[in-house]
């Protein structure tokens, strides 16, 4: 299977277009971005300004939670308001677990977001078996709940998101395909079925998950079964990662997502979830956007001119699976460390995925490693024998490859390739015993970069490459401030699950859902639990984020009522109905009980 025209090569993916309103999303269209308001559905005005604010700062479609009947019927009288006022942006219902909502939503707005797994679903999380003949019957019975709103939107010319969701597979789903990617492509492919056979063809798919592999995996199987079944289902795709967060783990989070499946062409419209303000969420889908549309132009920044020829006679084979995460098997070496002269590193193997830095910066913090914690640097790359080489140099890769010793092997600067290509080219090429250094940068580009661009840079390209299981140490040098270099280094490291090394949270963005203060929330749960390192934290705003969303989390706290939190272990409530302000004690008292709480070691180190 195929997920993409080439990926040593950018060529976006070609998609029907489906018109949102006046927008068109895929097609010869750009690439669009979204987001959503925070505010209650039900207070009109709020709506209105909420919805105003976000398209003056470039968001091209807005969408609405309506969780109730009553919510939905409220998009009216925000849609009438919105037009009055001269704001035309296309607004989308979102549509949890109640089919009469969607109904009537629809009738207001220019698109409804539906989640296969939930909307005609219940979430039991039962395990059983399923006959052909009772699976085929439960078909039956999402076809009578959903062709009712297929129907609908086709009679009114309105489009529809089919938006799966890693950790809102059915119980139908789970038992058949597990909670994997094939689960939520399958998920979605039952729906569309449903549409295609009632003639609607205005939808575009999703495959939203927390986890960058999941969601890399199941946008590349999407699109390769979509190339299966046929031309006439090239449907647009919207790319997002769920529950990204806050701050800069979440954006290096959906770099990693987004990026690196718009760097494959894949994607004709983004939403950068942020539990911050909307607003925050559009300067960084927009900076997304304008590194994939700067790699058409053929001047992406740190990835090469974009039609570089690959300067090879024969076909380039992936050397990795790009539906299941796999981390390439190279040998176990050992480099200079940083530490005492003699003292060495290992790498490669199954050994932790290495932090390098070169020497101008190492000397520039020298001076406080000892106090620096979990983001010191590991290795200085002049110290380290690396091997630099042109991936495209047959001579120089078959050499390698007959010497007797694993080599630390990279891309040499300057080589004038598009950064994921290179590396990927460098990966098949070279025989696997040979470790890979990843660089986020090959060559520096003309001109300032801020520090969003640099880390959106960084997280896409190294990013991408830890997800296709390819490299065995980094080294991030488009960042000069060695603490930020290093900072984000090891945040890359953890938001890619390649090596955790701090606590881990899952949040979702606030929406007119939430049942809590997400914002103020996170930060208190941060504050309590932040040096739990290796734990992983859900923070869900009401249960349609919760628990299926919070996917492999240890711990979840989650909005049962107003005013009132449930408390998880897994997917299993454990704890209900706490009052808010005693929810954050008791969510420590319960990472005790399950013995993964330690006590905050002195505050004495020093932050990069």
């Amino acid at each position: 299977m195929n997920y993409c025209a080439d990926p040593f090569h950018y060529h976006r993916r070609i998609t029907r277009e489906v018109m949102v309103g006046s927008v068109g999303v895929g097609g010869a269209n750009p690439i669009r971005v979204q987001s959503m308001i925070t505010c209650d559905t039900m207070d009109t005005e709020m709506s209105i300004q909420q919805t105003i604010e976000l398209v003056a700062v470039g968001c091209e479609i807005v969408r609405i939670t309506a969780p109730t009947v009553k919510d939905a019927r409220n998009l009216e009288h925000i849609v009438k308001g919105l037009r009055e006022r001269g704001c035309d942006a296309p607004i989308v219902a979102d549509i949890h677990f109640k089919p009469e909502a969607a109904m009537e939503a629809a009738k207001w707005v220019d698109k409804v977001r539906i989640n296969p797994g939930n909307y005609a679903d219940s979430k039991k999380f039962v395990i059983r078996e399923y006959t052909e003949e009772q699976y085929a019957a439960e078909l039956g019975r999402i076809r009578e709940r959903f062709a009712p709103l297929v129907d609908l939107c086709k009679k009114r010319g309105i489009a529809m998101r089919i938006g799966t969701n890693h950790g809102s597979l059915s119980d139908r789903i789970l038992n058949r395909y597990g909670d994997t990617p094939l689960g939520m492509v399958e998920s979605a492919l039952e729906f569309a079925r449903i549409a295609r056979d009632l003639d609607y063809h205005a939808f575009v798919f999703s495959m939203k998950s927390s986890n960058p592999k999941v969601m890399i995996a199941a946008y590349r199987l999407l699109v390769a079964r979509l190339d299966e079944e046929g031309p006439d289902w090239n449907y647009p795709i919207h790319l997002g990662v769920t529950e990204a967060g806050e701050g800069e783990d979440a954006r290096i989070k959906s770099a990693i997502g987004i990026g690196s499946l718009l760097a494959d062409g894949i994607g004709d419209t983004i939403r950068v979830s942020l539990t911050e303000d909307s607003i925050q969420e559009i300067p960084v889908a927009k900076a997304l956007v304008a590194m994939t549309s700067a790699v058409v132009a053929g001047v992406s920044p740190a990835k090469g001119a974009a039609g570089t020829a690959l300067a090879t006679d024969e076909d380039v084979d992936l050397s990795f699976d790009p539906f299941s995460y796999q981390r390439r098997a190279s040998d176990t070496i050992a480099v200079a460390g940083i530490g005492d002269p003699g003292e060495r590193v290992k790498l490669g193997g199954e050994e932790l995925i290495r932090v390098v830095v070169r020497q101008a910066n190492f000397e520039k913090i020298a001076h406080k490693i000892d106090k620096m914690g979990d983001y010191k640097p590991e290795i200085v790359y002049e110290n380290a024998n690396v091997v630099e080489v042109d991936p495209r140099d047959e001579k120089s890769i078959a050499q390698l490859n007959e010497s007797e010793e694993a080599r630390l092997v990279t891309v040499k600067d300057q080589v004038d390739l598009p950064m994921i290509a290179a590396f990927r080219l460098l990966a098949e090429k070279l025989q696997e015993r040979h470790p890979i250094l990843l660089k986020d940068e090959l060559k520096k580009e003309k001109g300032e970069k801020d520090f969003l661009e640099r880390l959106l840079i960084a997280s896409t390209n190294i990013g991408s490459l830890l997800c296709d299981g390819i490299g065995d140490a980094i080294l991030v040098q488009g960042e000069e401030a060695p603490g930020q270099a290093l900072r984000l280094s090891y945040n890359i490291l953890q938001a890619a699950g390649s090596r955790i090394f701090k606590t881990d949270y899952v949040a979702c963005p606030s929406c007119g859902r939430t049942l809590f203060n997400l914002q103020t929330t996170t930060a208190k749960i941060k504050t309590a639990t932040s040096h739990l390192k290796g734990v992983k934290i859900a923070i869900m705003g009401c249960i349609v984020n919760g628990p299926g969303e919070m996917a492999d989390a240890d711990f979840g706290y989650v909005g049962g009522a107003p005013g009132k939190v449930n408390l998880y272990v897994g997917k299993t409530a454990v704890k209900f109905n706490i009052p808010e302000v005693e929810a954050v004690d008791r969510l420590q008292d319960l990472i005790r009980e399950h013995g993964k709480w330690v006590e905050p070691a002195p505050a004495d180190t020093v932050l990069v």
